[in-house]
């Protein structure tokens, strides 16, 4: 039985993806890791985010998990959502913060006084970005099983990760501009929209995740 590990480091809508990610994979041991030790015996690791990047880097030096997530992230397929996504990263422009350098480039905040506006002066879009958006696939990845491209999922941030490298891009998506709504380098998959709160896509990409082998 897979055993897989959800970090909790104090940010994140834990119970949510607990919850979908059982439904998904009835048979995996789905537990919240409050301990190294949890994080390295588990067989798949998935690190959420939900709020502030300050805090959540905060929160993860404070948590004692640092070191084992990054063990994680060498040695195991590990998912990403959300801020949990964007950590991957280097930096951001929220706080400005330092993140945790597994991916090169910067996350950037949606820029409304760069987008057109109606005649009456209200901009086209509104941040945070907050619902149901199409996530176009940049390239194929065994969690996209049974997903097509296009399909939609479920999105809550003011901010989006900007990779240096276009071959890191699994996904992108549009609002305004275009962004990367997933990333994907060797074991570590990560995306900027919720799986927990995407219906059937979320869950398949869950799904995917639990059989997935890097």
């Amino acid at each position: 039985m897979s055993t897989i590990a959800i970090v909790d480091y104090g940010m994140g809508n834990l119970f949510s993806v607990a919850h979908a990610l059982q439904a998904a994979a009835p048979a995996a041991h789905v537990l919240l890791a409050r301990d190294c030790s949890a994080i390295l015996q588990a067989d798949r690791v998935v690190l959420p985010g939900q709020g502030a990047m300050p805090d959540c880097m905060q929160h993860l030096h404070h948590s004692g998990l640092l070191p084992a997530v990054l063990h994680a992230a060498a040695n195991k397929p590990l998912l990403g959502i959300c801020v949990g996504e964007q950590m991957l990263f280097e930096s951001s422009e929220e706080g400005p913060s330092t993140c945790l350098g597994l991916f090169q480039g910067t996350v950037r905040r949606f820029n409304t006084e760069q987008n057109v506006t109606f005649p009456q002066g209200k901009p086209l879009i509104k941040v945070p970005h907050v619902g149901w958006n199409r996530v176009h696939q940049c390239k194929a990845h065994p969690l996209w099983h049974n997903i097509e491209s296009g399909a939609y999922f479920y999105f809550v941030h003011s901010y989006f990760a900007d990779p240096v490298h276009a071959t890191d891009n699994a996904a992108c998506s549009y609002y305004g501009v275009g962004f990367t709504s997933a990333i994907a380098k060797a074991n570590i998959f990560a995306v900027q929209f919720h799986p927990e709160k995407s219906a059937k896509n979320g869950l398949q990409l869950f799904r995917n995740f639990t059989y997935w082998k890097p």
